[in-house]
């Protein structure tokens, strides 16, 4: 390599120049042939050695050891394009590793660009693995150094992942503060719209409307879809038309939300971000298995095709959330037996982690065991259920798990515990729920 030779024709000169042999310089603790490899630039010496070596040749350590530097920064940033490369590709675990590696190598202070981006990348493989709450730790810290590290690390795109692994995590409220900070900088500074900054808008708008701020939300998401269609920019435009549809359609506004979903999709298919083409037909779909008429067809369609793509490049959890929307598209084709096979792969997936996104899966999979008629296993499955969503936050995605929790124990012929589930539900959209009889307190969930 280019340093290696640097570095061998320094100590070539040097030693030249002290006007000392090869064996001379070798001393009693290297040998000739090692001097003479050194001197060919085909070995990569330690920092111990190439200090030895500038006592006896009389310069200063640095001399030779920022040829090191430079040549393990070359190969470090070799390791780093690999670890990037294992992450498009979708093997996070490979690349967490890789990351990692890279990390512990790049220790000197010359190095910390380096290890800040190995960092960056660990932090990315955390998140596509599921392992949030430790992504979330990397994140803020990230977050801090970014305004430091002179562009290594994005602000902004560490910014907006904070932001999502927040939502992902039910903690709604940290990710608005996190969000609505970062846009304030944005704006004091009047910097031009970008694709990262119409993308942060985006994901504030699904902050907003997961905390039933529907109008909030409404709002961002115009504004989004203003400063997208002003860049032309393809990628920024999906993200803003992605999240205008879901608002849209949660308003009531069907037909809206449905041209906004199929014009994101227009806009991702022509993108190279497969993760947010497969999360955006796994969307799409959930909107046309609520609509009525529900098209199954089609929502089959987007989810095999998103699942397929999330296989290589999504998270367990995005996995995990295909497979609870065919598990409901299945049973809305009468399949139970297909849908059970479907969530119990979403619980697999998930392990016991992520509450509110296991609670769904158990809900789908009490509702297929409905359909077989099998109520025993529906109730456990739903007791299951109830206990997740007690120890989750509160959130219109939580309170819609509630009401559907409520219809299923219903139909159960559970009229207690349905009111009570109700009741949570109306809580965790933060009302009171006065109006409605029963005694939550006096039931049990476990």
């Amino acid at each position: 390599m280019a340093d290696l030779a640097t570095l061998a024709s320094r100590i070539r000169e040097l030693r030249r120049l002290q006007g000392i042999s090869q064996t001379q310089l070798a001393g009693k603790d290297l040998s000739p042939s090692y001097i003479s490899l050194l001197e060919a630039g085909k070995r990569t010496p330690t920092p111990q050695v190439l200090t030895l070596l500038a006592r006896r040749l009389h310069c200063e350590p640095a001399y030779l050891l920022s040829c090191l530097e430079e040549t393990r920064r070359e190969d470090l940033e070799v390791e780093l394009r690999y670890a990037e490369l294992s992450l498009s590709s979708g093997d996070a675990e490979e690349a967490l590793r890789r990351f990692r590696a890279v990390q512990n190598q790049a220790t000197s202070q010359e190095l910390s660009d380096v290890r800040l981006t190995a960092e960056w990348g660990a932090t990315r493989a955390l998140e596509a693995l599921g392992r949030l709450e430790e992504a979330v730790f990397a994140y803020e810290r990230l977050r801090e150094e970014a305004h430091r590290s002179r562009g290594r690390v994005p602000w902004l795109a560490v910014v907006i992942a904070l932001c999502r692994c927040y939502r992902e995590l039910g903690d709604l409220s940290r990710g608005i503060d996190v969000g609505e900070t970062a846009l304030e900088q944005l704006q004091n500074l009047r910097i031009v719209p970008d694709t990262l900054g119409v993308e942060l808008i985006s994901t504030l708008v699904g902050l907003y409307f997961e905390r039933g701020d529907v109008h909030r939300a409404a709002y961002l998401a115009q504004t989004a879809v203003e400063q997208a269609e002003a860049m032309g920019d393809r990628q920024a435009r999906g993200a803003a038309y992605w999240n205008a549809s879901l608002v849209a359609y949660n308003q009531g506004r069907t037909g809206d939300g449905l041209l906004l979903a199929e014009k994101a999709l227009a806009m991702y298919a022509e993108e190279a971000n497969e993760r947010a083409l497969a999360r955006l037909r796994l969307a799409y779909a959930s909107i046309l298995l609520g609509h009525q008429p529900p098209d199954v067809d089609k929502a089959l369609q987007l989810l095999d095709s998103a699942a397929e793509q999330l296989a290589r490049h999504g998270s367990v959890v995005d996995q995990a959330c295909c497979d609870v929307e065919r598990a409901r598209a299945v049973l809305l084709r009468d399949d139970s037996d297909r849908a059970i096979e479907y969530a119990r792969s979403a619980l697999d997936r998930l392990g016991g982690e992520h509450r509110l996104e296991s609670a769904e899966a158990q809900i789908v999979l009490a509702s297929a065991y409905v359909k077989r008629g099998d109520q025993k296993a529906a109730s456990e499955a739903c007791e299951q259920a109830a206990m997740l969503l007690e120890a989750s936050g509160s959130s219109r995605q939580v309170a819609a798990a509630w009401t559907e929790l409520a219809e299923l124990l219903d139909k159960l012929g559970r009229p207690e515990r349905a009111v009570w589930a109700y009741r949570q539900s109306v809580r965790r959209l933060g009302v009171r729920p006065a109006a409605i009889a029963g005694n939550p307190e006096g039931v049990k969930t476990g």
